[in-house]
């Protein structure tokens, strides 16, 4: 697979692919390379001479990296050289670099007829917008309706809360991936190579989709909102515990799961309180039970209510820091972490794709390549010899 692709969104479908056991070749450009190798994100810099860049980490790891000017005509040769053995071919390019560099699908196609030709963007690639670049935190939380959503009641406010790194790009990535597979088979089975395309916003939409097809259904701008204090199902909300911990339950049906919750938090007398003793008695007195929760919760750590919520059938999950996740024990027993190891044989963990196959994780995985790692081996693999390659060198088609 060639990946003609930077930042994250696309990137980590050749990451998917890589561990599914595709042979993805990044170009990246033989100066600057990928934009991310610079990328300072999330406030934490990468230091030191065992430091592992994370953010370029993630999205790329398993993959040999090609140092090519494909802005030269002599690099744009041998790209489409390496393009007439692949299977897809992969990038984030707007519709206007493709044209310009020739590099659009009937120019790949005119190398290798039965490409699979794979397009990821913010916006789509029709319509007055399909020029411009866009971001998760542009294309599918704002623009898609994710953040106007997320800000009402008592989150209100002119900005919203911050999206975090990737949050869009790496499902992103994750749909592309499964896209190209989908793609494969019908080639197999039809013979006819797909032409793919994924963008942010219609990420952005999926996610919102049901608050989006309300919205158009009741004639609304937005659907409406209740408060944590006015929750419709007081066992379906977050409690507060002493140490300032959150802990969100689930559990939708309320009828089902009210005795055994009211059980386990040592008010077994509440499932006999007329208020509460049924989901129509509860909506109707839903203030007072929160309040009532909220004063429980309070009493005890995140630990105390971890451990008496633990043997509960209801449904029901702590809010985890980032860090607490890497101790998981259901993470790690699901095999969810991959081990990576750097150049210099740092170890480092990165997280594996979800989707498994024969109930096997996927283990260890190789580092993302340094930049322009793979070129000659890559070249040699092609079928040039060394003459060829430093020729390719001279005009300047690689370093």
């Amino acid at each position: 697979m060639i990946e003609v692709a930077a930042w994250t969104l696309v990137p980590s479908a050749g990451a998917v692919l890589a561990e599914w056991g595709a042979d993805v070749i990044k170009i990246e450009h033989p100066v600057g390379g990928d934009a991310q190798r610079g990328l300072i994100a999330a406030g934490i810099i990468p230091g030191g001479s065992g430091a592992v860049n994370y953010i370029m980490e993630q999205p790329n790891h398993g993959k040999r990296s090609l140092g090519l000017d494909i802005g030269n005509e002599d690099g744009r040769d041998l790209l489409l050289r390496l393009c007439e053995s692949a299977d897809v071919y992969l990038t984030n390019w707007l519709p206007h670099a493709r044209r310009k560099l020739r590099l659009d699908v009937e120019d790949i196609r005119a190398a290798n007829p039965r490409i699979i030709y794979a397009r990821g963007s913010g916006l789509g690639q029709r319509g007055p917008d399909a020029e411009r670049g866009g971001f998760d935190g542009t294309a599918m939380w704002a623009r898609a309706g994710m953040v106007d959503a997320l800000t009402q009641g008592e989150h209100a406010s002119p900005y919203g809360p911050r999206q975090t790194p990737a949050l869009g790009d790496m499902p992103g990535g994750q749909i592309i991936a499964g896209a190209i597979a989908a793609a494969l088979f019908q080639r197999e089975r039809t013979g006819e190579p797909a032409v793919i395309d994924v963008s942010l916003f219609a990420l952005g939409m999926w996610m919102m989709a049901p608050l989006i097809v309300a919205a158009k259904l009741y004639g609304t701008d937005r659907m409406p909102y209740y408060t944590r204090d006015d929750a419709p199902n007081p066992i379906a909300n977050q409690y507060l515990t002493s140490d300032g911990r959150v802990i969100h339950l689930a559990m939708m049906q309320y009828d089902r799961y009210f005795r055994e919750f009211f059980a386990a938090i040592g008010r077994p007398e509440l499932a006999d309180d007329e208020r509460f003793a049924s989901s129509a008695a509860a909506n109707e007195n839903r203030r007072e039970l929160i309040r009532m929760l909220d004063e429980l919760f309070a009493t005890r750590t995140f630990a105390e209510w971890r451990t008496a919520l633990a043997p509960i059938e209801g449904i029901w999950e702590p809010a985890q820091s980032v860090g607490e996740v890497n101790d998981d024990e259901q993470a790690i027993a699901n095999g969810y972490f991959a081990e990576a190891q750097g150049p210099d044989g740092t170890p480092f963990t990165l997280v594996a794709n979800p989707a498994q196959f024969n109930e096997t994780p996927i283990g260890t995985v190789q580092a993302a390549p340094e930049h322009g790692q793979h070129t000659e081996e890559i070249l040699l693999e092609l079928g040039l010899d060394w003459d060829e390659i430093t020729k390719h060198k001279e005009t300047g088609a690689i370093l």
